[in-house]
């Protein structure tokens, strides 16, 4: 006999309940202090938040019962390190502890939740805190808001031993745009893979949840190739200001990729083309379309080179690049770069986009190009992204395309806070914290937000050299990105948001963060 999928629910709840009261122990009261859930510094702002009162007691005598499920298990297991690093902590998973006093329930359900892949929700009682989610990627997102409510110092005073006490209530959870990211320009200054999965390990907190790595460059190519060994050997051996440059292997760059899929994080590839291509012209000179002699490059100009766009080698050397890349990325996109083609003349940039983004879909990508793809005649299943031409913006919108909104003027992280900035530029603008925060998405230069597929802060080298510089340069900024990316705009307030900043210093100095400690923030 078939049971209906309401009375499946109904089971389940009623499973973790009896679960819940059997295994605390009834016979330990605490007079929990004050607390108040709404009142927590929690970036980015979840949707609904409300309060109780009361609290939740983690403690030794706290465990872990997750769901039969690989993947949630694995979150439970990025769960339980978490809350060991910060309080010491064991909280076993799927144990029979008869000593547990309370208990965290990571549980899959199927209603209840928004159709939005990483929708959450918790509900955390005096003897329960339960976090639910339809997948993986919810329950991970929902517990980067647990480490944020999770207190840094424990309270001695409750019971004989420590305990931690989470503020009692119910987050409900989603974000509003599909796409979170950060971009980070590896060509003009070349990070090691440490450093990016330091940066990974920052942003994910904050629930980014994709990474484009910027490969190719005039003055780098960062990726091991195995059919064009000379990218490498050639084209990645300098970076700006004559440094001895770098690149992944394979082998490197997918454990960089794993890493970000173990932070619920993509990582987007782009070979920039058929501009900004010096460093791939210098490996393999019949690529070049400029008509000139070239060599290696470690100035910061643009617009000077280009692939020869009528060459059908040149598209061999780019289904090779693209084969070998997208093997190695589960992302469903390839970006192409596409920008400052100065050089490259307007029928063969034309014919060029048009070609390759042919390649990408022969190899299962979608194609990501910077908005100047627009002017091409490209399909509505590639993406544009938005950093510079209102106009382009708009005939990606006609085309049907959505678009990542990184315009340069208010989400690029190398611009300087303002003129007293130890690193980056201003070409675009100054962009202090407050600014960065204070623009919309939703409804920049009229671009509608059902055309938007999220939003991306790039982050480009040419004046950074290592990961305090980097850090300098991206935080604060990143962590009001991220709250642009997944708070609705009507939930977000620039005074609320910089006093639940200012409390984030715990976290970044954690993890030592070198950020710009912004005048506009009461740091705490």
């Amino acid at each position: 006999m078939k049971i209906s999928l309401v009375v499946k629910h109904l089971i389940v709840l009623l499973s973790i309940s009896f679960l819940v009261s059997c295994q605390t122990n009834n016979n330990r009261i605490i007079n929990f202090p004050a607390t108040d859930l709404q009142s927590e510094h929690i970036i980015p702002k979840p949707l609904k938040i409300h309060s109780v009162g009361g609290g939740f007691a983690l403690d030794e005598f706290t465990k872990i019962n997750c769901v039969e499920d690989k993947a949630f298990l694995d979150a439970a297991h990025f769960l339980q390190n978490k809350i060991e690093d910060k309080t010491g902590l064991i909280t076993p998973i799927n144990t029979n502890r008869e000593d547990a006093e309370g208990i965290i329930v990571i549980n899959k359900i199927s209603k209840g939740l928004n159709t939005k892949p990483e929708a959450y929700q918790i509900q955390i009682t005096s003897d329960s805190l339960i976090l639910s989610a339809k997948n993986a990627s919810g329950i991970f997102m929902g517990i980067q808001t647990l480490r944020q409510i999770i207190p840094r110092l424990s309270i001695d005073t409750l019971a004989n031993t420590p305990i931690w006490v989470i503020p009692s209530g119910k987050i409900i959870d989603e974000p509003q745009f599909e796409y979170r990211g950060a971009m980070l320009d590896v060509s003009r200054h070349f990070f090691s893979v440490e450093d990016v999965k330091k940066f990974i390990g920052v942003l994910s907190y904050y629930k980014y949840n994709a990474l484009h790595l910027h490969l190719s460059d005039d003055q780098g190519w960062r990726i091991e190739i195995k059919s064009w060994p000379k990218l490498t050997e050639v084209g990645g051996s300098t970076e700006v200001g004559g440094g001895p440059g770098g690149f992944y292997t394979q082998e490197q760059y997918s454990d960089i990729v794993n890493y970000a899929a173990s932070h619920h994080m993509m990582i987007v590839p782009e070979i920039d083309m058929p501009g900004h291509t010096n460093a791939a012209s210098v490996s393999y000179p019949f690529l070049n379309g400029n008509g000139k002699e070239i060599e290696l490059y470690t100035g910061t100009h643009v617009g000077f080179s280009t692939f020869d766009t009528r060459k059908d080698s040149v598209y061999q050397f780019i289904d090779d690049v693209i084969r070998e890349i997208a093997a190695l990325s589960p992302s469903p996109y390839f970006h192409i770069g596409g920008d400052e083609s100065h050089v490259t003349k307007k029928d063969d940039y034309i014919y060029f986009v048009n070609k390759v983004e042919k390649l990408v879909q022969q190899h299962g990508k979608q194609m990501i190009g910077w908005d100047e793809i627009a002017t091409a005649d490209v399909d509505n299943t590639s993406v544009a992204q938005f950093w510079r031409s209102k106009d382009n913006a708009q005939s990606a919108k006609d085309k049907g395309m959505k678009i990542i909104m990184s315009p340069a003027k208010k989400a690029y992280l190398d611009m300087q806070y303002d003129s007293l900035s130890k690193h980056g530029l201003h070409w675009a603008a100054y962009i202090p914290t407050d600014v960065a925060y204070n623009w919309s998405p939703e409804n920049y230069e009229e671009i509608p937000i059902e055309n938007i597929l999220g939003i991306e802060a790039p982050l480009w080298s040419e004046t950074i050299s290592n990961i305090s510089e980097l850090e300098y340069l991206a935080f604060p900024r990143a962590i009001g990105y991220a709250e642009l990316g997944w708070t609705t705009q009507e939930n977000r307030d620039w005074k609320n948001y910089k006093k639940r900043l200012a409390n984030q210093v715990e976290y970044l100095d954690e993890m030592n963060v070198h950020y710009y400690k912004s005048p506009l923030i009461d740091w705490k």
